[in-house]
């Protein structure tokens, strides 16, 4: 990007030295392009979320056990699809009820709340899940989610084909990914009052601002809002 800019100013003109009777006038205020292209800011979107029906909607359509648990991770404990899909049984700690998130992106740990529905799930998956790939491996250490091969995890884009088959059994029309979900357990926690720190915690995030995104659109706390038009005497 820099070297394109670079370009650019170099066709046309800027950074050479003046040529003779080619000086800017005194006081003059050159205008350099190629540093005003480079400040230009990204356009920030507000993240696509799914209110609570459609949420609902969504799990219940989930075509199967397991299908439903990894879906219920994602949107119960904000976990990403690269974060679900590895979970060891070692992460579980049913006791306490929470997951422990290891080395994940920027290989940061945190905890996340393990809701009891989940916890049901997770306890009813585990009894019927095959356990022929767990040969030779300490259980703790077995995948919750293993995938065709020998001690490799469930793959991403199996992950995202079941979110989608999900999303259109439940009839949502909305331009979706499996990170919505997390997006939704974000705002949803903050249209209840949670504290957005608490839940930058829970989500990872390094910065305080990348969660404020989620926080733009809690629909159902901003709703609470009373506009200073009806507070008016217009009678």
């Amino acid at each position: 990007m820099q070297l394109e800019l670079a370009d650019i100013a170099g066709s046309l003109g800027f950074g050479r030295a003046p040529q003779p009777g080619c000086e800017p006038l005194a006081g003059a205020r050159r205008h350099d392009l190629a540093a005003e292209i480079y400040h230009l800011k990204e356009p920030q979107k507000v993240p696509l979320v799914f209110n609570q029906d459609e949420a609902k909607r969504l799990l219940a359509m989930a075509s199967s056990l397991r299908d439903r648990l990894l879906l219920s991770l994602s949107y119960g404990a904000g976990l990403r699809s690269s974060e679900i899909i590895r979970l060891r049984v070692k992460h579980i700690d049913s006791a306490q009820m929470v997951i422990h998130v290891q080395q994940s992106k920027s290989r940061k740990d945190r905890v996340v709340m393990a809701s009891p529905d989940t916890v049901v799930l997770m306890r009813q998956w585990w009894k019927v899940r095959a356990k022929f790939r767990d040969l030779g491996i300490h259980m703790p250490e077995c995948l919750l989610f293993p995938g065709s091969k020998a001690g490799a995890p469930l793959p991403n884009h199996q992950l995202n084909n079941i979110f989608h088959k999900a999303v259109d059994a439940a009839g949502i029309r909305k331009a979706v990914n499996v990170h919505t979900l997390r997006h939704s357990f974000a705002t949803h926690l903050y249209d209840r009052g949670i504290d957005i720190r608490t839940i930058q915690a829970l989500l990872g995030h390094d910065t305080l601002e990348t969660t404020a995104r989620c926080a733009r659109v809690a629909a159902g706390l901003i709703s609470t809002v009373e506009s200073p038009l009806d507070r008016l005497d217009t009678s």
